[in-house]
């Protein structure tokens, strides 16, 4: 009785899980449209990212290509609760935070050893349909960049 009841309550645990993730509208995969994006020159393109649900957190795995025109790739796992979490895969980074503003609306930090590289916000449109990341930075060779992303939703 006591291991139906412990399976019952996971169970429930993982739908709850499921069930708060499915709502997000940032979750699913989107693709960057360059047509109606503005991107800082020399700096990588972020061409596919994927928010999904891991365990309580959120795995971001992002495509891109670099200013050589190599493939990137990066991860990272964590919670919209402001704190930082390690990026994996990232040279110019290590550590990204994302904060919920409201329902459809993100902060975004990047830090390289402990020091801010890049602020943003990540919008998602009212039918969910797209999202605009609109960042704020500096980069490698210390100029201040600005670029603004419009993804569409997979």
């Amino acid at each position: 009785m006591r291991t139906r009841t412990n399976l019952l309550t996971l169970a429930l645990c993982i739908v709850g899980v499921a069930v708060a993730f499915a709502d997000d509208a940032n979750m699913g995969t989107w693709k960057l449209d360059e047509a109606k994006s503005t991107l800082a020159s020399g700096e990588v393109k972020n061409s596919t990212v994927v928010y999904e649900a891991a365990g309580d957190s959120v795995k971001v795995t992002v495509e891109g290509i670099d200013k050589d025109g190599k493939p990137t790739h990066n991860e990272w796992t964590g919670k919209f609760d402001g704190k930082d979490y390690p990026v994996a895969g990232d040279p110019n980074t290590d550590a990204r935070s994302y904060k919920k503003i409201d329902e459809r609306t993100l902060a975004l930090t990047v830090k390289k050893d402990g020091k801010i590289v890049t602020t943003g916000r990540i919008a998602v449109s009212e039918d969910g349909k797209s999202r605009t990341v609109t960042t704020r930075g500096t980069d490698s060779t210390g100029k201040k960049v600005k670029s603004t992303a419009v993804y569409d939703k997979q």
